[in-house]
């Protein structure tokens, strides 16, 4: 196999692998499946991974794996990530954010972290709330003290995103990209040419993101990518946008030639996984080319859920993105059902069914507070996703 590339991650003088870890796809799994994923990674020259969920129990797993190893891989830790009963939320709370960093420094059994991401800019309100406040103030006493080498932030909103950046304040932000993701609303005649088989961003992307990671370049402000597979839905026929589904090397290559990004971090949860998005490294060019079928753009990918959980907390303890996992799933085994033969009680998968009816809360739970919806940022409708789960499942 192809030996690891590496990218200087802007001013920081650090530099990681063009393929990295999303550490999400570890929690709830034992550490036996962390070590594996780390392990596998790291033996093929990965460097970099990312850690914003707050359990105890997922960071320390991920802390023994790097055992004797720590200083072998950088590692993107959030300030501002917590939990509310067990359930994913972010606090701008000087007491609470310094609470949730703590236990990752002690989790992880280290006294530094590489890279501390303000967490989760995507509003006017964040930007206030963080920049303006405690959360900065908070970063910039760790960085002075070395406790964190360098600050960064993460976005999704590419708005809000060039603010963080115009700061001035961070040397990594990590984004969300895919070629979903950037491209303009379907009216406008997506990739109208392409130019030695590289996007014209003028003409072919939405201009707000071309222009974020234009200002990242000049300002030499380093990027890390996450939804880089769109939670497998660019790899799916039934969820692509497109007239074809994009392959992992495709998807990992449209990524690495955005201007300023540096890796890609990729959410794994077996050794096979790994092997998977790492063979990126020995595809040839024809495999690796995304023109093709990114030139046959057929609808938004807008609306669409990636399982981020970023819509918690839940008033009733939803786990939101799973019961949308499940739904999509079911939903797509149905149509792959004849239409005499495309019932609920026939169609869905009995393990699907039996996860669904396992999980706390189910779609029918849902009191339509609308809480999710303000807070996803891929503008998922929540709501009619839970009313459909609800349907498909009878609960």
């Amino acid at each position: 196999m192809s030996e690891m590339i590496y990218r200087p991650v802007g001013k920081t003088g650090m530099s990681a692998s063009v393929v990295g870890l999303g550490g999400e796809h570890l929690d709830g799994k034992p550490f036996e499946t962390a070590d594996e994923v780390i392990g596998a990674a790291m033996d093929r020259g990965v460097n970099i991974m990312d850690l914003f969920m707050p359990g105890d129990t997922v960071r320390s797993n991920i802390g023994r794996a790097l055992r004797g190893k720590r200083d072998k891989m950088l590692i993107q830790g959030h300030i501002c990530s917590t939990d509310i009963n067990e359930q994913y939320d972010r606090s701008r709370d000087r007491k609470s954010i310094q609470k949730y960093f703590e236990s990752l420094l002690r989790c992880l059994d280290t006294d530094y972290i590489d890279f501390g991401m303000l967490f989760f800019i995507d509003s006017e309100k964040d930007y206030t709330d963080v920049f303006e406040g405690a959360a900065l103030e908070y970063a910039l006493e760790l960085k002075q003290k070395g406790v964190i080498r360098a600050i960064g932030a993460s976005s999704h909103n590419p708005l809000i995103a060039k603010r963080v950046v115009e700061s001035d304040v961070v040397e990594l932000l990590m984004f969300s990209i895919n070629p979903a993701f950037d491209m303009a609303p379907a009216e406008i005649n997506v990739l109208d040419y392409l130019d030695e088989k590289m996007i014209d961003y003028e003409k072919n992307m939405d201009p707000d993101r071309a222009a974020l990671y234009r200002l990242c370049e000049q300002k030499d402000v380093a990027v890390t990518v996450m939804k880089t597979l769109g939670a497998g839905k660019l790899l799916s026929p039934r969820y692509t946008p497109f007239a074809e589904p994009l392959t992992v090397p495709q998807c990992i290559h449209y990524a690495l030639t955005r201007p300023a990004v540096v890796s890609v971090l990729l959410g794994c949860s077996s050794r096979e996984e790994v092997l998977e998005a790492l063979r990126y490294l020995d595809a040839d060019e024809a495999e690796k080319d995304y023109s093709a079928v990114i030139d046959k753009y057929q609808g938004v990918f807008k609306g669409s859920c990636v399982y981020c959980n970023h819509c918690l907390p839940c008033p009733v303890e939803i786990n939101i993105a799973e019961v949308n996992k499940f739904a999509d799933i079911a939903e797509a085994s149905l149509e792959r059902r004849s239409p005499e033969r495309r019932s609920q009680s026939a169609g869905i998968p009995p393990g699907v069914r039996t996860h669904y009816k396992a999980l706390g809360k189910h779609g029918s739970d849902c009191i339509s507070c609308g809480s999710c919806e303000t807070r996803c940022p891929f503008s998922v409708p929540v709501i009619k996703n839970m009313k459909k789960a609800a349907e498909l499942f009878g609960c």
